[in-house]
């Protein structure tokens, strides 16, 4: 199983991208060094990722800090919230809902580690509000899986488009026709697409 663990695996992934692709090759030189961005995993990650669902960088950002603040990342301490506390955060009902229902669960999150990316991401697609975006985030920077696209990111297809000169923002399953030469370092490739996306937006498209 291939995983991101330092900024050598991103070389090496760049290298590839570069060498299937000429618009790879050209782009990446002016986009500089991808971000790691790898992350612990476990609990606190997916609670970060369905936090940041449907929402700005910078309003998830300001959620997960008050989360933080008022000592509401662990399991045990969400369980334990009453529904007003966790609001007061920022989180809507469903995300709530979604966190304590996640909370309850009993997850092996060591288990995850040992999975492969499809059985990984079934496993998490059967916890409350985790769809297969919010999956293949958490595969790809919290356990550092290497060929994990997250296809169904809008700031990927829309970066995909630009990038390639695509009259129409390319849907899920276009991204990941396109995306099949970027294998086995598609994870690679989506830092590129995110860093593509914020030199031409000014913004982050993600976290």
């Amino acid at each position: 199983m291939r995983l991101i663990e330092t900024e050598a695996d991103l070389a090496l992934g760049a290298a590839h991208l570069a060498a299937v692709c000429p618009v790879w090759a050209r782009v990446l030189p002016r986009l500089g060094p991808l971000p790691l961005r790898r992350s612990g995993d476990g609990f606190e990650a997916i609670a970060q990722a369905i936090t940041g669902q449907q929402i700005s960088v910078a309003a998830a950002a300001s959620i997960w800090a008050r989360m933080l603040a008022a000592g509401l990342v662990a399991p045990e301490a969400i369980a334990a919230a009453d529904d007003d506390a966790l609001r007061a955060t920022g989180l809507s009902r469903p995300k709530l809902r979604y966190l304590k229902g996640i909370a309850n669960a009993g997850l092996d999150w060591q288990g995850l580690r040992t999975l492969s990316d499809d059985g990984a991401i079934a496993a998490l697609v059967a916890l409350p509000g985790v769809g297969t975006w919010t999956a293949e985030i958490y595969l790809k920077f919290a356990l550092g899986r290497a060929d994990v696209l997250a296809a169904g990111d809008l700031a990927l297809q829309e970066a995909a488009r630009m990038l390639y000169g695509l009259e129409a923002r390319p849907g899920p399953a276009a991204l990941r026709a396109l995306s099949q030469p970027w294998r086995p370092w598609r994870a690679v490739a989506a830092r590129g697409l995110w860093a593509y996306y914020r030199q031409a937006k000014g913004r982050e498209g993600i976290r």
